[in-house]
């Protein structure tokens, strides 16, 4: 996959006709739960760091193997945008869950960030739509009606919230700065640079702040937790990350984002078949109502 021009107005949609944003929200979706089968066997620092080191271990050979070309004055404008999509994203989440935020009330925050993109949006040079204003409306209040019952304060401190809320505004000004400085490269080679920079900023941090040693004594090596590290190597870091880069090289960033808004639906359904978590007709309605709000976004009235 080499560097491409920019498509023709009428081909950046067609991405949203493809396959690409099913698989795309299927992959992100199995996030929380990769969450919750890892993090009671690793602290969530280390196990980030893992799984950097793992999507390098597999990445770096390929790259080099199949001489993918460089991306020449853009390599600083990507690993600045890894920094933001991966690291400062997945430090927040994994350490609010860690600290005992629940899984839906941090899919509720995460999730405003199509609203937030949105606002943001005329920074790039973007322009939101009345019709796309009112599927972000949609889509959130759909989000809300989906994680409600699974919503729980009792023990909830500040610190997990904000460490939300730094996960939202992280990957919602990586996104757009990636969309505005760097929307097209090689997607092997920017995501080796991405997640080398993110590699050597949560190293320190897992070292300072989890007492990480070179034998990686805090981690339990049972199945399930190196089951959940392929899977967040392979399924999250490598496929989910791919597609995500080429929804955004083809499509305005308000309509990428927006598709966060089916990501709490649909782990609620893989929680439910899994683990047996309650989805009831409220759940239900709320992923009708985020759907729709996606459409919305995503298509162009007639």
């Amino acid at each position: 996959m080499s560097d491409t021009s920019i498509a023709a107005p009428a081909a950046r949609h067609a991405s949203f006709l493809s396959p690409l944003p099913l698989f795309f929200v299927l992959l992100w979706s199995s996030g929380f739960i990769v969450a919750k089968f890892g993090l009671p066997y690793a602290p969530p620092l280390t196990f980030l760091l893992l799984r950097f080191l793992g999507v390098l271990m597999f990445l770096v050979p390929a790259v080099l193997l199949l001489k993918a070309p460089w991306p020449r004055g853009k390599v600083g404008h990507i690993a600045v945008a890894g920094l933001l999509v991966q690291a400062g994203y997945l430090i927040g989440v994994w350490c609010a869950i860690k600290q005992g935020m629940p899984a839906g009330l941090s899919a509720l925050i995460v999730g405003m960030q199509p609203i937030l993109t949105a606002f943001a949006a005329p920074l790039i040079g973007e322009k939101v739509r009345p019709r796309q204003w009112l599927g972000l409306l949609f889509g959130i209040a759909g989000v809300g009606l989906v994680v409600a019952a699974k919503i729980k304060l009792v023990g909830l401190s500040l610190d997990a919230i904000l460490l939300c809320v730094l996960a939202l505004i992280s990957i919602t000004a990586g996104t757009l700065y990636q969309k505005h400085y760097c929307p097209q490269f090689d997607l092997r080679v920017g995501t080796v640079i991405q997640f080398s920079s993110s590699a050597v900023l949560v190293l320190p941090l897992a070292i300072i702040f989890e007492g990480l040693g070179p034998d990686f004594a805090a981690v339990h090596w049972e199945p399930r937790f190196i089951g959940a590290l392929l899977w967040s190597v392979l399924g999250l870091s490598i496929g989910a990350i791919f597609l995500l880069f080429a929804l955004i090289r083809r499509n305005d960033a308000t309509q990428v984002t927006s598709l966060m808004y089916l990501t709490p639906p649909t782990t609620a359904i893989m929680a439910w078949l899994m683990f047996g978590e309650a989805f009831n007709a409220l759940g239900m309605a709320g992923m009708v109502l985020a759907v729709t709000g996606v459409i919305f976004v995503v298509t162009k009235p007639k």
